[in-house]
C-alpha cells in the first residue's frame, strides 16, 4: 500500500464546538498521522480560491460565507492510502446518509455544517496541500 499524504480541514462548526481533539483522535486511531497543522481564520478570497471549482454552483456564496464565519484547522495527514482513508472516516458529505462511526455521522450538524473537508484525489490533495502549507511546514 501506498503512503499517502492528504489535506483536511476543521471547519467552523467544529471549530466552534471545541472538536478539534476529538476528530483528530479519529485520524490518528485510524492509522493517519497529522504532519502539518494550523488554526486559521480564511479571507473571502481564501475561501473563494480554495472552493472555485463550486463557483457556478447555487451554494457557492453560502460555502464561502460558512468557511470564513470562524476559525477553521487546515492540516496534512498521511498513511497508507490516506485520500481514501480520510474520504471514509469523514464519511457521505450528507450527515443523514454518512454511517455509523463516521466523522460526519458523529459531529456534523446538517449537509452544510458537516464538520470537515477532505481531498477526493491525490492530484488534488497536493494541489490543496500547496494552497495552504509551503514544503518546510510538513514535517512527517
Amino acid at each position: 500500500m501506498a503512503i499517502e499524504r492528504t489535506l483536511s480541514i476543521l471547519k467552523p462548526d467544529a471549530t466552534e464546538r471545541n472538536l478539534t481533539g476529538k476528530i483528530n483522535t479519529v485520524f490518528e486511531t485510524n492509522g493517519l498521522r497529522i504532519i502539518a497543522q494550523k488554526r486559521t481564520r480564511l479571507s473571502r478570497l481564501q475561501a473563494g480560491q480554495f472552493y472555485a471549482v463550486h463557483k457556478e454552483r447555487p451554494f457557492f456564496g453560502e460555502l464561502v460565507e460558512y468557511m470564513v464565519s470562524a476559525p477553521v484547522v487546515v492540516q496534512v495527514l498521511e498513511g497508507e492510502n490516506a485520500v481514501a482513508k480520510n474520504r471514509d472516516l469523514m464519511g457521505a458529505t450528507n450527515p443523514e446518509n454518512a454511517a455509523e462511526g463516521t466523522i460526519r455521522k458523529m459531529f456534523a450538524e446538517n449537509i452544510e455544517r458537516n464538520s470537515v473537508h477532505g481531498s477526493d484525489s491525490l492530484e488534488n490533495a497536493a494541489e490543496e496541500i500547496r494552497f495552504f502549507f509551503s514544503g518546510t511546514e510538513l514535517v512527517g
